[in-house]
């Protein structure tokens, strides 16, 4: 499993670019990125559930594995989903089951240091590695408007 990092600075206060990360509405528009109709079936409470779905209802089951307010958020990646039904148990899963996608916040200068960690493998590497960074830049935007 290889470990992508992106980092942005947004000038913006912590707590503002947390809301936009997670918030309805500025969540799905930042994710655009990696699928247009991209949404979060979740509270973002620590050991919670999370469904990452597009509009076919595919995507992924998770977790937020441990979470601080305006700080940090930790997602545990457990499976997929495809067509609304889970799947945590098929070889293909359990061969990437754990993997961890983590957002670290810190107010540097009156701004905000993002930095994001994910847990891959080779079969998404390309595609995260072009994404994210458009997704940052829409996040930055967002933040800053």
């Amino acid at each position: 499993m290889e470990k992508l990092q992106f980092n942005v600075r947004i000038n913006a206060k912590p707590a503002t670019v947390w809301a936009k990360l997670w918030t309805p509405g500025s969540y799905e528009d930042w994710t655009k990125a990696f699928s247009e109709s991209s949404r979060a079936e979740t509270d973002w409470q620590k050991g919670s559930k999370i469904l990452f779905l597009d509009g076919d209802n595919n995507g992924m089951v998770s977790r937020v594995a441990d979470m601080i307010p305006d700080q940090w958020m930790s997602i545990e990646h457990l499976g997929l989903v495809s067509k609304g039904v889970e799947d945590t148990e098929s070889p293909e899963i359990k061969a990437w089951a754990g993997a961890k996608e983590n957002y670290a916040l810190k107010e540097v200068d009156h701004q905000t240091d993002l930095q994001v960690e994910v847990d891959v493998n080779d079969d998404f590497s390309s595609f995260l590695s072009e994404k994210f960074p458009k997704a940052l830049a829409r996040l930055k935007e967002i933040s800053e408007a």
